[in-house]
């Protein structure tokens, strides 16, 4: 059973800076397929990046493009989110989440989900 665990949430101001981290345990992570999800209050869960173990491709939705970066660090089982240029909009929980195949915008194709973690922006 695949476990993952956010870290890195919290509170900053607009146009200031957090990295989300995501460890997986309990399963094989050496696909090096995994997706960041984000979702406010009273609005659907939307795609934010994603990043796939083959050639090392990167997805972005719009809304981050050039702000946010995904990485990874195979050895350590671990997903980032290293987030920039922050604003009010990006405020939500944030998810991890590992996908049946490979990575992909669509958050139906991904079975497993961690908990989440709470990026507050003020303006």
């Amino acid at each position: 059973q695949v476990q993952l665990v956010e870290s890195g949430g919290g509170l900053v101001q607009a146009g200031g800076s957090l990295r989300l981290s995501c460890t997986a345990s309990g399963g094989t992570f050496s696909s090096g397929n995994m997706g960041w999800f984000r979702q406010a209050p009273g609005k659907e869960r939307e795609f934010v990046a994603a990043i796939r173990w083959s050639g090392s491709s990167t997805l972005y939705a719009d809304s981050v493009k050039g702000r946010f970066t995904i990485s990874r660090d195979i050895a350590k089982n671990t997903v980032y989110l290293q987030m920039n240029s922050l604003k009010p909009e990006d405020t939500a929980v944030y998810y991890c989440a590992k996908p049946k195949g490979q990575a992909t915008p669509n958050p139906q194709l991904y079975d497993y989900w961690g908990q989440g973690t709470q990026v507050t922006v003020s303006s």
